[in-house]
C-alpha cells in the first residue's frame, strides 16, 4: 500500500546557457520565476495527491511548453527556414518503458505526444509527419504552426541569420545559433509516493538549424532517462555533446554501477562534457528523494519542491 506522506520530490528545468543577470529585466526575471513555480505547482499537486511520477513530469512540463518564455512548445525558436520543429521524451524508472517524438511542427505539447508513443504504441520514437498523425489518431491537441510564433524567437533568427552571414563574408567557420538564450530546453524529474522515478524532456532545439537537425532531447539515455534502480535526469545544453557522452544514461550508471551520489555523478558527466567543449546543465533525483541541480554554464532555470509544498526557484549561478 503506498503511503502518501512517504518522501515526494520534483526537478525542474528551463535550460541552462549564457544567462547574465545584467541582460535580464527585474520583470522579465520575475516572470521567469513565475513560470517555474507554476510548472512545480502543476506536478506537485499531482505527486501531493498520490499520483504517479509519470503524470507529474508531464504537467510540469507543459505547464512550460504553454508559456513563450521557454524554447519548447508556444516559446520554441525557430528553424532556418522559419519553422518551428519540436522534440519531446519521457521515461518511466518503474518499467523502463520509454517514447519520445522528434521533428514535429503541429503538436501543441510534445511531452503529451511522447507519453502517447510510450504508452500507446509499440514503439520508443517517432519523427515528423509520422508522430504527427499518430498523435492526432490518440486525440491529442493539435495546433497551427501560426500557434507557436513568437516576436522575440523570430528577432532571435534573423539575428542569427545575419551573423551567420557576416560570417560566411569572412570565410569564418559559422555557427547553427545565435549565443542568446542559445538553450531554453525545458524538463522535469519526479519521485512520486510508491517510489517510482519518472524524467521527461521538451524542446524546440537551436535556432537556425538545418537539414533535420536533431539533439539530445528526444533520445533515451542523452537527454532523458529513468530507472528505479538509480535515478532519473534531464538534460539541457549542447544536445551534440551530450548525445556523444550519452549524458543521461552516463549519469544514471554512474550512481547504479559505482554506488556514487547524484550530484557527483552529474557533475562527473558534466566534466566529461566539458572536456569535449560542451555546456549544459543536469537536473537528477534519486529514489530516496536526494536531487541536484548542476550546470557548467552562468545560469541555468531551475526549481524544486517536496514534501512541505514549498517552491524553490534558481536562475543565476548564485540563485
Amino acid at each position: 500500500m503506498s503511503n502518501i506522506n512517504s518522501r515526494i520530490r520534483l526537478v525542474i528545468h528551463g535550460g541552462a546557457g549564457a544567462i547574465a543577470r545584467s541582460k535580464i529585466t527585474a520583470e522579465r526575471e520575475l516572470a521567469y520565476r513565475q513560470a517555474l513555480t507554476e510548472s512545480l505547482a502543476a506536478g506537485y499537486a499531482i505527486l501531493a495527491a498520490g499520483g504517479s511520477s509519470i503524470e507529474a513530469v508531464i504537467a510540469a512540463i507543459a505547464a512550460l511548453e504553454d508559456l513563450p518564455w521557454f524554447n519548447a512548445g508556444k516559446g520554441a525558436v525557430f528553424n532556418h527556414d522559419g519553422r518551428n520543429e519540436l522534440d519531446a521524451s519521457i521515461m518511466d524508472g518503474a518499467t523502463l518503458m520509454a517514447g519520445s517524438v522528434a521533428g514535429v511542427t503541429a503538436i501543441r505539447n510534445p511531452i503529451r505526444a511522447a507519453h502517447a508513443v510510450m504508452t500507446k504504441s509499440k514503439h520508443v520514437m517517432l519523427i515528423g509527419q509520422g508522430a504527427e498523425t499518430f498523435a492526432a489518431e490518440q486525440g491529442l491537441e493539435l495546433a497551427n504552426p501560426a500557434y507557436f510564433f513568437t516576436q522575440h524567437r523570430w528577432d532571435q533568427l534573423q539575428r542569427a541569420i545575419a551573423k551567420e552571414q557576416i560570417l560566411l563574408d569572412h570565410d569564418e567557420e559559422s555557427s547553427l545559433s545565435s549565443s542568446d538564450e542559445k538553450f531554453g530546453t525545458v524538463g522535469a524529474v519526479a519521485l512520486d509516493c510508491n517510489g517510482n522515478l519518472a524524467a521527461g524532456t521538451s524542446t524546440g532545439g537551436l535556432t537556425n538549424k538545418r537539414y533535420g537537425r536533431v539533439g539530445d532531447s528526444p533520445i533515451i539515455g542523452a537527454g532523458t532517462y529513468a530507472d528505479n534502480r538509480s535515478v532519473a535526469v534531464s538534460a539541457t545544453g549542447m544536445g551534440e555533446m551530450f548525445i556523444r557522452i550519452a549524458a543521461a544514461f552516463n549519469t544514471a550508471a554512474q550512481v547504479r554501477l559505482r554506488q556514487i551520489p547524484a550530484d557527483q555523478a552529474a557533475d562527473n558527466t558534466l566534466a566529461e562534457i566539458a572536456a569535449i567543449n560542451g555546456t549544459g546543465g543536469l537536473i537528477v533525483v534519486d529514489a530516496h528523494g536526494n536531487f541536484a541541480m548542476r550546470f557548467n554554464t552562468s545560469g541555468m532555470y531551475r526549481g524544486t519542491i517536496g514534501n512541505d509544498g514549498i517552491a524553490w526557484t534558481g536562475i543565476f549561478a548564485e540563485n
